[in-house]
Formats: structure tokens, C-alpha cells, sequence
């Protein structure tokens, strides 16, 4: 077989990466290759601006958007397996890792999307050591799916992927990816109600997951539809539509992973919180309490549901509410003062000081 333009002496498999008449090869390669660029550099924006947010929360929620690029950054690097021709090696990598990379962001953007809705809602947020594990608890399930699919369907019935009809290929393709669909959803749904909340702050983290979401689920919804239309044998001309067909559709939505979501929510990781990001000052002192108040509050009891629901709010002062405020009472002991008249007179000496005191005693024995 003669090599295309382009390309020397190498594996047939390979020509797609390098045949200049072909060039969409080329070309998404070369924007798969610019999505990974970006994905390191926003990697070490991450890494070097986390170190200057002040609010803890937004502190929480770092590796999680770290991970969310990781797994930005493995599908723009799966691209190429889609642009190299299918055989024994890609065929298993198509189908575990697609699923597999595409599950760890919406697990990300899922989780994201709960913590965002308490923090809107005043709640307290899930700690870092609780996002980590949601995201990947939700991921590990898509992981065992395509792990089984192999080891069952190819492994052990000894099916050829390479060698298996197009149609059924894509169905089943598609059929692995039904637990991604259903992220998918969840994730669209939880972050319309991180909308709806008293603390205005936290809703623009939730737009950035929702147009992120909508931009995806219409991404989605192309590839699959054609995906499962070419494989229809009276489509013949279609009969190589699903190497673009794929490649184009990770390098599309890597790249609306960072545009929507990643590269806003960069921008708003130094910004200084507002006042209504979170519920007033006197919610924290709950918590805080002095000997002082404790003895002058002890005939009240202590409003504990309430100081469970309230937020921790970080160290920075402008983020209270101090219109919310109410003025603490406090409690002053009355101490007994002389007369005016009686009063002696600092400049006067001891014994004029004396005397006037013998005199204020003599009439209060008077009166």
C-alpha cells in the first residue's frame, strides 16, 4: 500500500495523522494538542493562585476543579486514539477511557453543583476530603461498567472489536456511556436550583456548570444521533464517520469544558467576597461563646439546629452582613457616687479631704 502525501514509511493505521489530503486529522490534532497546552497551563494557574484565596470555601472546592482539568486534559489526550485507525490496541482504550474521562468531569461538575447549592442556601458546604471522594465514588461506577463490558463481552466470549459490525459497535458504544448520560442530567438539574438562593454570590459558579451542561447535552445529542445513523449498512458512504465523528466530538467539548467552566471559575477564585455571600456575623458567635455571655445567657437555651445549619465563614471581614447586626445588651453593675457638692476636690489635701468626708457622714446621720 502506498503511503499517502504526507506521510513516509509507517503503519497504515497512522495515516491519519499525517495524510494531507485527509486533513481533518491534522486539524483536530492540532487543536487537541492546543487543549492539552491549555489544560497544563491552567493547571498551574490553579496550583499558584489557590495559595491567594483567602476564603476557605472556595479553598475546598480547588482540587476539585484540579481534577475536573486532569480529566479535561485526558480527553483531549484520547483524541488521538480516535484519530489513529481502530485495532486491537484503541478499540479497548476507545471504549474504557471515553466513558471512564467523561464520568470523572461531570462527577466534578456534580458535586460542585451540591456544594454550590448549600452555599447559596447558607448551609454548611461538604469539606474537602468529602468532594474528593464524592467525585471519584461516582466515576469508580462507570469505571466497573467498562472494566466488565472487556473483560465479559471481549475477553471471555472472545469477540473482536475490530472485526464486530459497525452497527453493533456503535450500539454498544453508546449503550456504555447510558451512566454518563444519567451525570449528565443529574448534574443540569441540581445546578438550576443553585439559582435559587438568598446568598447571590454562589449562583454565578452554578451558570458556569449549567452553560457548561447545556453546551454539552446538544454535543451529545449530535454525535449520537449520527453515530447510530451511520452505521446503518444502506449508509455506505458514512462508513468512516465515527473516527471524525468522535475525535471532533472530544475536542469540541474539551474545549467547551474549559472555555464555560474552567477559565471563569479561574477568574473568580481571587475575588473577594461580598457581603451577601454568606448569612450574618451574630450566626458565628454561637459557637464562640465567653464565660461573660455564657453566664449572662444561661436562662436561655442554646439554638443548636440552628448553629449546625450555619456557614463557616472565612476570616475576612467583609464578608458579613452588618446591617443584620443586633446590638449585644450589656450588663453594667451601678456604683454609688457622692453628692456633687460633697465630692472633695482631687487638688485638696488630705486633711481638708478628711474633714469633708466627716461632714458628708454626719448628715447622712441626719437624714
Amino acid at each position: 500500500m502506498v503511503p499517502p502525501p504526507g506521510c513516509g514509511n509507517i503503519d497504515p493505521d497512522y495515516y491519519f495523522l499525517c495524510d494531507v489530503c485527509t486533513a481533518w486529522g491534522i486539524g483536530l490534532e492540532t487543536l487537541a494538542a492546543a487543549g492539552i497546552l491549555t489544560s497544563l497551563l491552567l493547571l498551574l494557574a490553579f496550583c499558584i493562585l489557590s495559595c491567594m484565596v483567602k476564603d476557605k470555601n472556595k479553598q475546598n472546592m480547588v482540587p476539585i476543579q484540579l481534577l475536573f482539568i486532569l480529566g479535561t486534559l485526558g480527553i483531549f489526550s484520547l483524541t488521538f486514539a480516535f484519530i489513529v485507525r481502530l485495532n486491537k490496541r484503541t478499540g479497548p482504550t476507545r471504549f474504557v477511557l471515553y466513558g471512564v474521562l467523561f464520568a470523572l468531569c461531570f462527577s466534578c461538575l456534580l458535586t460542585h453543583a451540591f456544594n454550590i447549592l448549600k452555599l447559596v442556601r447558607g448551609k454548611v458546604p461538604l469539606s474537602q476530603q468529602s468532594m474528593l471522594v464524592h467525585a471519584c465514588g461516582f466515576t469508580l461506577i462507570q469505571i466497573i461498567i467498562a472494566v466488565k463490558y472487556i473483560i465479559i463481552t471481549v475477553e471471555r466470549d472472545g469477540i473482536d472489536l475490530v472485526s464486530m459490525g459497525r452497527a453493533q459497535r456503535n450500539k454498544d458504544f453508546v449503550m456504555l456511556l447510558t451512566y454518563v448520560l444519567v451525570l449528565m442530567i443529574l448534574t443540569t438539574m441540581l445546578s438550576m436550583f443553585t439559582t435559587c438562593g438568598p446568598y447571590r454570590g454562589w449562583k454565578r459558579h452554578g451558570v458556569h456548570i449549567l452553560i457548561t451542561l447545556a453546551f454539552s447535552i446538544a454535543i451529545w445529542a449530535a454525535w449520537i444521533s449520527v453515530l447510530l445513523t451511520s452505521g446503518n449498512p444502506a449508509n455506505a458512504t458514512q462508513s468512516k464517520w465515527d473516527d471524525p465523528l468522535m475525535s471532533a466530538a472530544l475536542v469540541v467539548n474539551g474545549w467547551i469544558f474549559l472555555m464555560m467552566y474552567s477559565v471563569p471559575e479561574i477568574c473568580f477564585l481571587t475575588v473577594p467576597c461580598q457581603s451577601g455571600d454568606y448569612p450574618p456575623e451574630k450566626t458565628l458567635r454561637k459557637s464562640t461563646t465567653t464565660p461573660e455571655s455564657v453566664e449572662a445567657d444561661n436562662t436561655q437555651a442554646p439554638d443548636k439546629e440552628g448553629a449546625e445549619e450555619d456557614v463557616l465563614l472565612p476570616s475576612d471581614r467583609n464578608c458579613f452582613q452588618p446591617e443584620n447586626l443586633e446590638p449585644k445588651p450589656c450588663f453594667l453593675i451601678p456604683r454609688a457616687t457622692l453628692h456633687p457638692a460633697l465630692k472633695p476636690d482631687m487638688r485638696m489635701s488630705r486633711e481638708a479631704k478628711k474633714s469633708a468626708k466627716d461632714v458628708h457622714w454626719v448628715i447622712l446621720q441626719h437624714e
